[in-house]
């Protein structure tokens, strides 16, 4: 990356001061890039799910892992939780989905309840020995009590297949029966998987993120104190990939206790620490031995720390230091936030990162960890707060006496909670997965790069004023 005007190199720069020039193309279709980071071998696209409690938990890895990215889960989990999450994650099938099931005895209420777990927008039902019998949308309860019981609702007899069939044959299938949803059984009928018609494209254009056993993979977040316990469980559940955690990395705890994590561990695993936004925190974090480092303070949705504290770095400019620095000692840098928009995710892979992680932006999915809400007017929500906030520090604290956690509170920095609307045509992450990407295959091919290494080094960087900026948004209809 270079800047167009060599005078704006030392300036400091947000994502909504630069943007990016065209170049000369060649090619016939998108496609044709390659959209796999270039600095790990451990996902397929360059989104990673931030380690936040509302919103990385077993749905969510699991489902950016099916399509190449990557979760990391919260360190405020209970090493419990942490293997049953996992053992779920690394359970789960590459290419199919998890079913959302409900018995004959369940209800309509019931089986809304739970409907919206997940993005297939049905459940099936299933009998003692799992063995799927028929298979409901929300259409099928129009008009009917909430109390009538499934078995009562008739339907047509269930279409299912068996787990080797090909994505266009079962995207044929379901375009001929007119369904959205192919329960996937065993030759016992037992449910096994699901596919929707939508994943039978997306399996065909995404891989998903698998680690040494073919398993789907996940990332786990540990505090800078007392990790040595719940590594070693980890390890044994086939983690490899760690993120060592703190608002404030540049730090003496944090050296030391990299090179704790190295000298116990050793160096085999991939080990990320944060977050900085200088070089010379990056380049001492990654002289400790961490394999990268998240550059962020803090530009998210949830985070009023830069306003309160006054301390901060614009992001594209944060960013695009410390991957320079990190190159130079064979390091990597993940953008840790200020993602809005693909065209932000789009500048900080310009700048070297070499991946973006998402927050709040995937917090108002179906698949975050919440259960879905409902406001007055009948829109679905979810709830969100930060992980420095006062409704964090007290989970993370429940068993302190109340003294020190009320003498906790007082040093809370985050929003503690928000309403976060899942919105039309960005209800799963799936869909956001889609959009990003799309608009990242698109910016290449005006850089004109085969992958983000040539994205990184062909790319232009222009500064521009606000008016500049706001010439940018869709004016909608003339009128």
């Amino acid at each position: 990356m270079r800047f167009n005007n060599p005078i704006y190199e030392n300036e400091e720069l947000t994502y909504q001061d630069v943007f990016l020039f065209q170049n000369y193309f060649e090619w016939k279709s998108r496609f044709e890039v390659e959209i796999k980071p270039t600095n790990s071998l451990w996902t397929e696209i360059p989104i990673v799910v931030a380690n936040m409690n509302a919103v990385a938990g077993k749905r969510m890895a699991e489902t950016i892992a099916r399509y190449g990215g990557l979760a990391v889960l919260p360190q405020d989990m209970s090493i419990e939780t942490l293997e049953r999450v996992i053992k779920h994650v690394k359970s789960a099938n590459p290419k199919y989905d998890t079913p959302i099931t409900v018995k004959a005895k369940n209800t309509i209420r019931d089986a809304m309840w739970i409907i919206h777990k997940r993005d297939h927008n049905c459940v099936v039902m299933v009998d003692d020995d799992f063995r799927a019998i028929w298979i409901f949308t929300p259409k099928d309860f129009a008009d009917l009590d909430q109390f009538s019981l499934l078995w009562d609702i008739k339907k047509w007899q269930l279409i299912t297949w068996e787990v080797w069939i090909s994505n266009e044959d079962a995207f044929n299938i379901m375009d001929e029966k007119n369904i959205s949803s192919l329960p996937i059984v065993d030759k016992n009928w037992v449910l096994k998987w699901i596919l929707t018609k939508k994943n039978t494209i997306r399996n065909s254009i995404y891989k998903p993120t698998l680690d040494k056993n073919g398993k789907l993979n996940v990332a786990v977040a540990i505090g800078i104190n007392g990790f040595e316990e719940k590594v070693h469980r980890l390890f044994e559940l086939w983690v490899d990939i760690f993120v060592l955690d703190t608002a404030h990395g540049y730090q003496k705890s944090m050296i030391e206790n990299i090179k704790k994590f190295r000298k116990l561990f050793g160096n085999w695993a991939t080990l990320i620490a944060g977050n900085v936004i200088t070089e010379k925190a990056t380049r001492e974090l990654i002289k400790a031995w961490a394999s990268g480092v998240k550059v962020w303070i803090w530009p998210g949705a949830m985070c009023t720390t830069r306003m309160k504290t006054g301390v901060w770095r614009p992001q594209f400019t944060a960013v695009y230091k410390c991957a320079k620095e990190a190159k130079k000692h064979s390091g990597f840098v993940r953008a840790d936030g200020g993602i809005k928009s693909p065209r932000d995710m789009n500048l900080a892979l310009a700048a070297w990162a070499n991946h973006v992680m998402f927050g709040s932006l995937f917090a108002g999915t179906l698949e975050s960890v919440w259960d879905v809400k409902y406001d007055n007017d009948g829109n679905m929500y979810k709830d969100n707060y930060g992980m420095a906030s006062k409704k964090a520090v007290n989970l993370r604290n429940q068993n302190e006496s109340k003294f020190w956690l009320l003498k906790k509170e007082m040093f809370r920095e985050w929003i503690s909670n928000s309403k976060i609307y899942i919105k039309k045509w960005r209800e799963s992450v799936w869909d956001i997965v889609d959009d990003f990407v799309a608009w990242l295959r698109s910016a290449m091919t005006y850089v004109w790069a085969s992958n983000l290494k040539e994205f990184n080094e062909k790319a232009i960087i222009w500064v521009q004023t606000n008016a500049g900026f706001a010439e940018w948004e869709p004016v909608g209809e003339m009128r």
